[in-house]
Order: C-alpha cells, then sequence, then structure tokens
C-alpha cells in the first residue's frame, strides 16, 4: 500500500469493502446517552435505530474533532507513511475543517509527508465510493499525490439522490419548513433530493406516494450514470429493505453495476433523514 486510507462511520461501509480503509469512530446521544460508531454498517442494529427515531427519541450527533484526526494521522507519520482522509462534506459539517486543520498541524510537524483530505462533497456512500476507490489506489502503489489528484476529480461525478418517508426529519435539521413538513406529510409530498457540487442538500424534485419516489430515484440513475458495468452502486435504506430492494432491480434493468452494494443506511446521519429513507449512489454525469 501506497498510502493509509481513512475514513470515518458516515461513510456506511459493510465489512466486505473495508480492506485498506482505517475507520474512525463516529459518535452519537439516545436520549443524552453517548454511543460510539465504530464504521461496520453490517454489525449496526438498524431496525432497532430507526424504530426508535420513529418513536420520538432524540437522537444527537457530534462532528468529529481536531483531536481525534491528530491522534490518528500522527501515528501513521511517524511510521514514515502517507495519508488521505475521506470527508463527509464540507457543507454539511465542521468535520472536513477539523481534519484540514489537523493535517496543517502535522505537515508542519513532519515536512516529508504528506496529508490530503479529500471533500466529498457528500455523505454515506457519498464519502464511502470515494475511500474504496482511495483503497484501490492505494493498493495498486499510485504515488499519493497522484492519488490524491484522481479522487479530487472524481468528487463531481459522485452522484447520491434520496428521499424520505418523513419530513420532519428534515424539518427538525433545518432542510425545510414546519409549514413545508406539514403539508407535505398530509398531502403524502416525498422530496427528491441531492447533494450539490458545494455539497449542500437541496431539494431537485417532488413526487406524491412512495412508489413516484423510487422510479424518480431510477430515473435519476437512467440520465446519469456513466460506465456503470465497471463501477460500484450503492443502496442505502432506513430500514425499508423492500424499497431499497425495489430500487435495486430498477437499476439493474436500466444498466447493471459492476457491483451493487444494498445495505441500511448509518446512524451518524440517519438520525437527520429519519426512518423509510431510500438512497441512490452511483458515479455519474456531473451533479
Amino acid at each position: 500500500m501506497s498510502f493509509v486510507v481513512f475514513a470515518d462511520g458516515s461513510a456506511n461501509l459493510p465489512a466486505s469493502k473495508l480492506e485498506g480503509i482505517t475507520l474512525l469512530p463516529c459518535t452519537y446521544t439516545v436520549e443524552g446517552v453517548q454511543k460510539e460508531y465504530l464504521g461496520d454498517v453490517d454489525s449496526f442494529d438498524a431496525h432497532s435505530y430507526y424504530d426508535q427515531l420513529k418513536n420520538g427519541c432524540k437522537i444527537t450527533t457530534s462532528l468529529l474533532n481536531t483531536h481525534l484526526f491528530l491522534t490518528h494521522f500522527r501515528s501513521v507519520l511517524e511510521q514514515g507513511q502517507d495519508a488521505v482522509y475521506v470527508s463527509m462534506s464540507s457543507g454539511i459539517s465542521g468535520t472536513y475543517q477539523a481534519a484540514v486543520l489537523a493535517k496543517q498541524e502535522l505537515e508542519e510537524e513532519f515536512p516529508d509527508r504528506f496529508v490530503h483530505i479529500v471533500d466529498s462533497r457528500g455523505c454515506g456512500f457519498g464519502s464511502g465510493l470515494l475511500a474504496i476507490r482511495a483503497a484501490e489506489l492505494s493498493r495498486m502503489g499510485t504515488p499519493v499525490r497522484e492519488a490524491a489528484a484522481l479522487l479530487d476529480q472524481e468528487v463531481p461525478h459522485m452522484c447520491q439522490y434520496f428521499t424520505v418517508d418523513d419530513l420532519n426529519f428534515l424539518k427538525r435539521s433545518g432542510r425545510v419548513s414546519g409549514a413545508t413538513a406539514m403539508i407535505g406529510t398530509v398531502l403524502n409530498i416525498k422530496p427528491i433530493l441531492y447533494g450539490t457540487a458545494d455539497g449542500h442538500i437541496v431539494s431537485c424534485g417532488k413526487v406524491r406516494g412512495r412508489k413516484k419516489a423510487i422510479e424518480a430515484l431510477a430515473q435519476v440513475y437512467a440520465e446519469k450514470q456513466v460506465d456503470a458495468g465497471n463501477r460500484i452502486v450503492a443502496i442505502s435504506h432506513g430500514d425499508c429493505p423492500e424499497d431499497a430492494r425495489e430500487l435495486a432491480e430498477r437499476v439493474k434493468a436500466i444498466a447493471a453495476p459492476g457491483e451493487l452494494i444494498l445495505v441500511p443506511h448509518e446512524p451518524f446521519s440517519g438520525a437527520h433523514v429519519g426512518p423509510g429513507m431510500l438512497a441512490l449512489f452511483f458515479y455519474g454525469k456531473e451533479r
């Protein structure tokens, strides 16, 4: 491996995709009790977690801090290795900036080493697919600076679209107004949201009903996917596996990917989108 790859629990990676990736823990609190999510989504009890949210349990999240990055990055640099960290979007979290501060401090301390922070401009598999790619480049022996440039070039092509079942979770995170959430709930309106080029989450459409929302996600894939047969497509869900499988079948019928990953959505950002969230991540035309 030519450099060490870091990601964190928000990358939503299953155990089968962790080769060559060092995961940093994310923390969240459930009714004031802090919990640590180490990042292996296979060991995450999504049904219980999303049931808690559905029943009104208060769950909050915390950004990864600079001290955490200093500790983990330093241990790698001390061994004479370089580091690449794939961060969740700077547009939705201060985690990216915390990692940049650690990079700046450590590059003064270790002037012969290189640390690169990839702003994925996304979350979940929006960063997870980039982390998988980073690990591949490292295994291939790609020089770290070359790999960093390649990863940054892929960021604008990492498409991430999703829908939610309950607008009230987006209301709590400030993504929609209280009035919009109320009207949308009454009228069974399902928003289609996506990660923009600058890393923010915005609505790009709305439909009535869950089936229409799944159709809309599949249609976006049909319009934007590129080179699917040589790429990984990922689907994550907030404890709605049947809907995820339906979306997966539509994706395969449109343009079968080289690999399709289907997993529950991790708890870190899951608290902000809620039960019933359904997301599609793929390499495509610029967002």
